[in-house]
C-alpha cells in the first residue's frame, strides 16, 4: 500500500485527498500523476524521518518527472535529506542541480549559504582563518541572492550580512 494511503492524521489525510482530487481533475499524463504520487510519498516518508524510503520515492519521481520546476523541488528535497544526515557536499550537489532547473528558488540558495556558513565556522574553529573567510564570503553571496528573491525572509542572514560588513544595503525589503 502506498504511504499516502497509510496516513493516520487528519492533516495528512486531508492533503492526500486534496492532492488526489487535483490529480484527477488536472489534464496531466499518467506518468506525471505517478511521479507526483512518488513525490508525495517521499515527502510523507521524509516528514516521518524515514529518509531511505523518502530517497527511494524521490528517485522514482525523478525518473518519471519531466517538468523542470517539479524536478527542482524533488532535487531540493533530496538535498534536504543529505544535509540533515550531515553529508554537506552531497546536499550542495543536489541544491545546485535544483537551481540549474529553477534559479528562482530562494530556499535552495539559503540552504547553500547555511552550509557554507557552517563550514566557515568549522574552519574558523580549526584555526584556518583564510578558508573560513572564503566560505563566509560564499555564504554571503548566496544569502544576498536568496534575499533578492525573497526580501521579507532570512532576517537573521540580513543581520549577519550587515554586522559582518558583507553587505552595504541597509534594507532589503
Amino acid at each position: 500500500m502506498p504511504r499516502s494511503q497509510r496516513n493516520d492524521n487528519f492533516i495528512d489525510k486531508t492533503f492526500t485527498v486534496m492532492a488526489d482530487l487535483i490529480l484527477k481533475v488536472l489534464p496531466t499524463s499518467s506518468q506525471s500523476k505517478t511521479a507526483f504520487a512518488y513525490y508525495r510519498d517521499g515527502m510523507s516518508a521524509q516528514a516521518d524521518g524515514e529518509y531511505a524510503e523518502a530517497l527511494e520515492n524521490y528517485q522514482a519521481a525523478l525518473e518519471l518527472e519531466e517538468d523542470p520546476t517539479d524536478r527542482s523541488y524533488i532535487l531540493y528535497n533530496i538535498g534536504l535529506i543529505h544535509a540533515s544526515n550531515g553529508d554537506h557536499q552531497k546536499a550542495l550537489e543536489y541544491y545546485h542541480q535544483a537551481l540549474e532547473l529553477n534559479p528562482r528558488m530562494p530556499q535552495a540558495l539559503n540552504n547553500i549559504a547555511v552550509i557554507y556558513h557552517y563550514l566557515g565556522t568549522q574552519a574558523e574553529e580549526q584555526q584556518r582563518p583564510q578558508e573560513a573567510e572564503e566560505l563566509f564570503d560564499r555564504a554571503a553571496d548566496y544569502w544576498k541572492r536568496a534575499i533578492q528573491l525573497a526580501p521579507n525572509n532570512y532576517i537573521e542572514a540580513q543581520n549577519w550580512l550587515k554586522t559582518t560588513g558583507r553587505s552595504s544595503m541597509d534594507v532589503y525589503f
